[in-house]
C-alpha cells in the first residue's frame, strides 16, 4: 500500500462550482483524497458561482455528483459527510463585480491557508477573474492559479489569455492543466526511459521504426457541440494532449526532476517538430468527420445530425498526423498519431514498433518474424506490455508466436490508482509544477498548430466522412501502410 502523505492546509476556490467539470471530475477527485487521509481536516473547498444558492444546497448538490460519478464500493458515508462539511459556497461573477467582497471575506478567516483558485470555466473569463483577484487583494505567495484547457484557440488568442494572467500572477504560480499528464502509465514513461537502462539505450532511430499515438473516443460531441464545432480535434486533443505525449515520448534526459528542468526539454521537442506545409500537408495528414453508424452495437447519428440539423460543417472530428522530430535522436523516425470521436474504443495508448533484425536464423514456416514492439496503455487499464517472440511449446520444431510480457499496473500493486485529477490538484496545493504546461510550451504548440491550420486552409477540402464505430477515413489507413506500416490495433 502506497505511503499518503497529507498535504498543507488549504482554502481551494473554485469558479464554475456548477459545471460540469466540478461535478464529474473535481468534487470526486477533491473526496478521494479527503478519504485517503491526505487533506487535512482544516482545508476548505469554496465553490464560487453566479447562481445564487445557500451553502447546505450546494453541498446537497455536491453529493448527489459523488453519488452519482464515485461508484458505490468507495462511498463510505462517514466519510462522506465529513468531506461535504468542508465545502462552502459563495456566489460570485466571474465577469463582473457581485459577490467578490463576500469571496474576500470569507477568505479573511483564514489568511494563512495555501489557496489554489481552480478556473473551471469559460477560457473567456480566466482574464477578468484573476484581475478581481487582484483587486481584492486576494492574491499572495501562497497564491496558486489553475487554468483548463483550452488556452486559447490559436497562438494570438493564447497569448491574450496568458498576458492577461500574467499580469496578475507570477509564471511560478500559474498551473496550465492537463489531465493527461497525471496519468499513472504517462509519469511512468519518465521512469521507464530514464531509470531503466534497458529502455533508453534502445530508444534512438537506430533502433526504432516508428511510434504510434492514439486517443481514441466512443462518444460524439455530446453536450458540447457548440464549442467543438469552433474547435475541431486539431485544437481539442492534438494541440495539446498528443503534442504532450509525444514530447514525453522524444524528450531528452532533464537535469533533474524539478518542473523547469523536465519543460526544457519538452519545449526542445515541440521547437523540433518539423512544420506541415501547403506543399506535404495532402500527405501527411488526413481530417475526418464521423457520419452515421454503429457503436457498441448500437445505431448513432453523424456529426451534422449531432449539431441538430442538417447544416454544413468542416470542423474535423478526427485527425491522423505522420510527424518528424527534427533531432539527432530521432532524425528518420516517423511519430504517426491519430485522435477521433465515435471511433470503435475509448483507447489511449503509445506503441513503440522497434525495428526488424536484418537476419533470421528460423526458417520461413516458423511464421516469420515480427518486430519487437512495446505498447504503453493509458486507459482502460493502465499498463505496459512488450511483445516478444518465443516459441510456441511442444515438439514438432520451432515454431514461433510472440508472447506479451505484461505489466497492469492495478493488478500488479494490488491497489486502487488515483484518477489523474487527484495527483494534480495535490501537485497544485504543494506548488510541484513538473505535470503542468508552462507559457513558452504552450504558445510553442500553438504556432505549430496555427501552421497546420494555415496549411488547411489554403487547401480548402472538406473532411472526408468515416463511419461512426470505425477507425476514421480509408485516408488514415492509407496514410500508415504507403510507409510499409500499420495502426496497431488490437482490441481490449
Amino acid at each position: 500500500m502506497a505511503t499518503i502523505i497529507p498535504v498543507a492546509s488549504f482554502d481551494c476556490v473554485v469558479f464554475g462550482a456548477t459545471g460540469d467539470l466540478t461535478t464529474r471530475k473535481l468534487l470526486p477527485a477533491l473526496y478521494y483524497r479527503y478519504k485517503d487521509g491526505q487533506i487535512p481536516g482544516t482545508s476548505r473547498i469554496i465553490g464560487a458561482s453566479r447562481s445564487e444558492m445557500s451553502v447546505e444546497a450546494f453541498r446537497e448538490r455536491a453529493r448527489d455528483a459523488l453519488k452519482r460519478f464515485v461508484p458505490a464500493r468507495d462511498l463510505d458515508e462517514d466519510k462522506l459527510a465529513a468531506f461535504l462539511d468542508h465545502l462552502d459556497y459563495v456566489a460570485v461573477d466571474g465577469a463582473g463585480d457581485d459577490g467578490w467582497e463576500d469571496l474576500a471575506a470569507k477568505l479573511a478567516e483564514r489568511p494563512d491557508q495555501v489557496r489554489p483558485y481552480y478556473l473551471a470555466t469559460s477560457p473567456d473569463l480566466y482574464g477578468s477573474i484573476c484581475r478581481n483577484l487582484s483587486a481584492h487583494g486576494l492574491i499572495g505567495e501562497k497564491s496558486r492559479v489553475v487554468l483548463e484547457k483550452p488556452i486559447g484557440k490559436d497562438l494570438k488568442s493564447a497569448r491574450s489569455i496568458n498576458d492577461a494572467v500574467g499580469e496578475v500572477f507570477p509564471e511560478e504560480q500559474i498551473f496550465r492543466i492537463d489531465h493527461y499528464l497525471g496519468k499513472e502509465t504517462v509519469q511512468n514513461l519518465l521512469a521507464l526511459r530514464f531509470a531503466n537502462t534497458i529502455f533508453e539505450r534502445l530508444w534512438t532511430a537506430d533502433v526504432i521504426d516508428h511510434v504510434q499515438i492514439t486517443v481514441g473516443e466512443t462518444v460524439g460531441v455530446e453536450g458540447r457541440a457548440g464549442y467543438y464545432d469552433t474547435s475541431g480535434a486539431l485544437r481539442d486533443m492534438v494541440q495539446n494532449h498528443l503534442l504532450q505525449l509525444l514530447c514525453l515520448m522524444a524528450m531528452e534526459s532533464p537535469l533533474t526532476l524539478d518542473a523547469n528542468s523536465v519543460r526544457d526539454e519538452k519545449l526542445k521537442v515541440l521547437r523540433a517538430l518539423k512544420p506541415i506545409t501547403p506543399h506535404d500537408v495532402q500527405a501527411v495528414t488526413v481530417r475526418g468527420q464521423y457520419a452515421a453508424g454503429a457503436v457498441d452495437g448500437k445505431p448513432v447519428q453523424g456529426y451534422r445530425a449531432d449539431l441538430g440539423g442538417e447544416t454544413e460543417s468542416r470542423t474535423e472530428t478526427f485527425v491522423a498526423l505522420k510527424l518528424e522530430v527534427q533531432s539527432w535522436r530521432w532524425a528518420g523516425v516517423p511519430f504517426y498519431i491519430r485522435t477521433g470521436k465515435r471511433l470503435p474504443q475509448k483507447l489511449s495508448e503509445i506503441v513503440v514498433q522497434f525495428r526488424a533484425s536484418p537476419f533470421s536464423i528460423f526458417p520461413a514456416e516458423s511464421f516469420g518474424r515480427e518486430p519487437n514492439r512495446l505498447v504503453i496503455r493509458l486507459q482502460p487499464e493502465e499498463g505496459i506490455k512488450l511483445e516478444v517472440m518465443t516459441k510456441d511449446p511442444g515438439p514438432g520444431g520451432m515454431r514461433l508466436r510472440p508472447t506479451n510480457l505484461d505489466i497492469s499496473f492495478e493488478e500488479t500493486f494490488k491497489q486502487r490508482y488515483p484518477d489523474a485529477y487527484e495527483r494534480l490538484l495535490m501537485d497544485v496545493v504543494r506548488g510541484n509544477a513538473t505535470l503542468f504546461m508552462r507559457r513558452d510550451e504552450v504558445e510553442v504548440a500553438w504556432a505549430w498548430a496555427d501552421s497546420l491550420l494555415k496549411a488547411w486552409a489554403d487547401r480548402p477540402e472538406p473532411p472526408r466522412a468515416y463511419p461512426a464505430g470505425s477507425w476514421g477515413p480509408t485516408a488514415a489507413i492509407a496514410l500508415i501502410e504507403r510507409d510499409g506500416r500499420t495502426w496497431h490495433e488490437e482490441m481490449h
